[in-house]
């Protein structure tokens, strides 16, 4: 059966991704440098989901943790649309690492 992970990277592989105006924005105003469409494409394809938000809507959306090519590691939170079946990405960011662990678990405040 396929995963939630899956189905998203199906999306990816098979160009139904759709970014949000937030999405896009991030990406361009980045502080540590723009994102490219690439880049995110490649965090995806290898990436795990460290956190889940089932009470987000209109879709539950979950945040992937990856790593492009280059090693430059992003979040990107994803929902997924079972009617179109196609991956919604509402923010992109690379994590800062003064609030992160490994990426992957945020520091306590």
């Amino acid at each position: 059966m396929e995963t939630w992970l899956d189905s998203i990277q199906r999306c990816f592989r098979s160009d139904g991704v759709l970014y949000t105006r937030h999405a896009r924005e991030e990406m361009k105003q980045e502080e540590f440098g723009r994102i490219l469409e690439q880049e995110v494409h490649e965090a995806v394809l290898c990436g795990e989901v460290i956190e889940e938000y089932p009470d987000d809507e209109p879709y539950p959306s979950r945040l992937i943790y990856g790593q492009t090519r280059s090693s430059r590691p992003l979040h990107v939170l994803c929902a997924y649309e079972p009617d179109d079946q196609m991956a919604i990405v509402i923010t992109v960011y690379q994590p800062d690492p003064s609030k992160w662990i490994d990426w992957q678990r945020r520091r306590k405040s």
